[in-house]
């Protein structure tokens, strides 16, 4: 499909954007920070994202770095549970989405979100692919048991300061770090997520991205092969992103005020 080239908020792109989804039975939509921001979860990259005001932050949330530097675990596990992402919830932005659900022609979400808040609002478990995990899950880095991060707080609490896995391999207990279940910096993406998402955009007729500014690949790699696949694309997004210009529609502003009138 040829792009419109419209690259702003004003009244036509959200008419357009809003044809494409009336006129479209299979949407995958792709979620980035910016949905959560209006839940008062801070960005990463935007002008006033945790990355922006505090270059030294991304650096420090490397896998290399977590496992190597035990003061390091538990200084996190001692943040762990504070801060907006453990406490905020769904926004306008996120019910939009479900509206999306209720009318069938959700496909898949992909989000690159670890805050959990699609599932909170009540997506469907088995339409919602976290590629960066979830804040809400604990992993062993040697032997991927998984509990409820609120477990490992709970072990904080009582004066763990480094919680270890408790789970038994056989006669021993495995005692590998844990690790909040979301992807570091060194850590690769699930590539069976990934997968999944591909294969989503292949058989869909429509690509939603949402508040994501499209500049990490093979997340971002989804537009262009949403394009070439024949897919409509339309872009929500406070900011310009990568693939602007090969989308159908541009809308700006913010999410939570503009989501509800594409899909209502």
């Amino acid at each position: 499909m040829e792009s419109t080239g419209v690259a702003t908020s004003d009244q036509s792109s959200v008419v357009t954007a809003k044809a494409l989804l009336g006129a479209s039975s299979s949407v995958v939509v792709l979620t980035g920070a910016g949905i959560s921001t209006d839940s008062g979860i801070p960005d990463f990259r935007g002008p006033t994202g945790v990355w922006t005001t505090n270059p030294e932050a991304r650096a420090k949330m490397t896998l290399e770095e977590y496992v190597a530097d035990p003061d390091q675990r538990r200084r996190a596990w001692a943040n762990r549970g504070q801060g907006a992402v453990w406490t905020a919830l769904p926004n306008a932005g996120h019910r939009a989405l479900l509206e999306l659900e209720t009318q069938e022609k959700l496909a898949l979400l992909v989000t690159q979100n670890a805050d959990g808040l699609h599932r909170v609002v009540g997506h469907a478990s088995d339409l919602v692919v976290e590629l960066h995990g979830s804040v809400h899950e604990t992993l062993c880095l040697s032997c991927g048991h998984r509990i409820p991060t609120s477990e490992a707080l709970a072990r904080v609490r009582l004066g763990e300061a480094d919680p270890h896995c408790r789970e038994h391999l056989g006669d021993t207990e495995c005692a590998g770090i844990l690790k909040v279940a979301t992807v570091s910096f060194g850590q690769p993406l699930d590539v069976s997520d990934l997968q999944r998402a591909v294969r989503a955009v292949q058989g869909s007729d429509m690509l939603l991205v949402v508040g994501s500014s499209l500049r990490v690949d093979p997340v971002a790699a989804l537009v262009p092969l949403a394009v070439k696949t024949g897919a409509a694309v339309a872009i929500v997004n406070a900011t310009p992103t990568r693939h602007d210009e090969i989308a159908d529609v541009v809308v700006r502003g913010s999410i939570s005020e503009v989501l509800p009138r594409l899909v209502a």
